[in-house]
């Protein structure tokens, strides 16, 4: 059995959570006793291509012709399944993301492939083929046996541990004649929020609720994300309000993150908003309300005044 696996790319370099789907669908591969080609799509440098080999790629194939520029599901998927009928992959792995979910699920259509999303586990292969996904807004989880002849996952981001090895891989051109069907949309303007770190691709966020008190009580929270070199967000009720930009929304609705480090202060710890940041592995709450929700998910908390606390934080990070 051979491995493809869906590589997202960003200004030339792969995202970080592609690093995750290149080193378990490696894993996958190594388990199933086949071989892992990295399907890059999209403008991509040279040293991006080479790491999705230290990442254990057997071999990477880069789509990067003109009408690839723009991420697009239509013909992203033409793609995919063009790499699959070549390499012959009866699994198909990506990072759960927006464009991931409508690419792979055309591709899984169009394949009558079972198609599970949110894994968390690599397959367990003793009764088949039986993968652990995450369900209920990371609250349970569910084992699903996939018995089609291709098999289609996306990633839960944390699920593995990418680790860049010495591994070096073949790099060739992949190029696929595309159908007009799939040119049928374009994007015609991308405006991105300028002076700061992208939420999805972020290390570290620190995010901020009603307990901010209003917008112009957040310079402590801006002074800390600096310190640490973090994204900003916020909850619901403050996008709502205008107090900070809606794009900074974190939650159910909003954006979905997985850093690292997740710092939540005055937040309230909704299920709606605990559902877009469950996924990061560490959580830390400061809130001045002990029977705050939010204090029962979190890894580490502070109970106190945020206007208190958050000095005190910035301070301690820049003596690092």
């Amino acid at each position: 059995m051979s491995v493809l696996i869906f590589v997202e790319v960003a200004e030339g370099q792969i995202k970080k959570s592609s690093w995750e789907a290149i080193s378990y669908g490696a894993q996958v591969a190594e388990k199933i006793g086949g071989k892992a080609t990295a399907l890059v799509v999209g403008p991509a440098e040279a040293s991006a291509l080479e790491q999705a080999g230290a990442l254990g790629a057997h071999q990477v194939w880069h789509a990067s012709q003109s009408e690839l520029a723009q991420p697009m599901s239509l013909p992203y998927s033409q793609v995919v399944l063009e790499a699959v009928k070549k390499t012959g992959a009866e699994v198909v792995v990506a990072a759960k993301s927006s464009l991931a979910d409508a690419t792979l699920a055309r591709v899984a259509g169009a394949l009558k492939a079972g198609i599970v999303g949110n894994v968390t586990s690599l397959p367990d292969l003793t009764q088949g083929f039986t993968v652990t996904r995450s369900i209920f807004t990371g609250k349970a989880f569910a084992e699903v046996k996939i018995t089609s002849a291709v098999k289609v996952i996306t990633l839960k981001k944390n699920t593995v541990e990418p680790v860049l090895g010495t591994n070096s891989a073949v790099i060739e051109r992949f190029e696929v004649v595309l159908s007009p069907e799939s040119q049928v949309g374009k994007i015609t303007e991308t405006v991105k929020a300028t002076g700061t770190v992208s939420l999805p691709e972020a290390d570290i966020v620190v995010s901020g609720g009603r307990g901010m008190k209003g917008p112009d009580q957040w310079q402590p929270l801006l002074d800390l994300a600096d310190a640490l070199g973090a994204a900003t967000a916020c909850s619901k009720p403050v996008s709502d309000a205008d107090w900070r930009p809606h794009h900074e929304h974190v939650g159910q609705t909003g954006v979905k993150v997985a850093p690292n480090l997740y710092i939540a202060c005055g937040i309230s710890g909704a299920i709606q908003h605990l559902a877009g940041v469950n996924s990061s592995k560490v959580l830390v709450v400061i809130n001045k309300d002990p029977e705050a929700p939010f204090f029962k998910a979190a890894d580490y908390g502070i109970v106190g005044d945020v206007f208190d606390i958050l000095p005190k934080l910035t301070a301690a990070a820049k003596s690092l």
